[in-house]
């Protein structure tokens, strides 16, 4: 009798309506660096528990890029992916710098390469100071004056504005 509740029990967690949880994998393989579309994926249950950082939604990856080649059917991890390159390394791009009623912009070279929201280094090409900035566009970068991204700037532009 204890076999047969065992069984019922094992059957019980192993039957996708009560153990399993609906994963986006890709349909096909897809190489690394491609934009991945809604075409490219679908959904697939895995019984039992699914680790940290599985994508189980196709909102979670539309429109980002592969980090690495991806298997037909495999699960993805969130990490796989990230956006799309806005800002290449070597580039030029425009920093912005906003304070209260003050708009400053200046090109650089970017340091390093981002994505949307992500983090990057600019290198002043005058006076060869890096600053980081957060990435708001193809080839634009956002930077505080005075803000945590750079806070000896802010004291800086405080004391030309006295």
């Amino acid at each position: 009798m204890m076999r047969f509740w065992l069984f019922a029990f094992a059957l019980i967690l192993t039957y996708p309506a009560f153990g399993g949880v609906r994963v986006v994998v890709p349909n096909r393989d897809i190489a690394r660096g491609q934009v991945i579309a809604e075409a490219d994926m679908t959904y697939t249950q895995i019984n039992g528990q699914v680790m940290a950082g599985i994508a189980t939604s196709l909102g979670d990856v539309v429109g980002l890029e592969t980090r690495r080649t991806l298997r037909a059917g495999e699960t993805l991890r969130l990490s796989d992916l990230r956006h799309p390159v806005l800002v290449a390394k070597g580039s030029t791009v425009t920093m912005v710098f906003e304070a209260p009623g003050v708009v400053l912009t200046a090109t650089g070279r970017a340091m390093s390469e981002g994505g949307l929201g992500e983090t990057v280094t600019v290198q002043n090409p005058a006076s060869y100071r890096q600053i980081s900035g957060i990435v708001v566009g193809p080839g634009q970068v956002q930077a505080q004056v005075g803000g945590a991204l750079n806070p000896s700037a802010g004291n800086r532009f405080a004391a030309i504005r006295r």
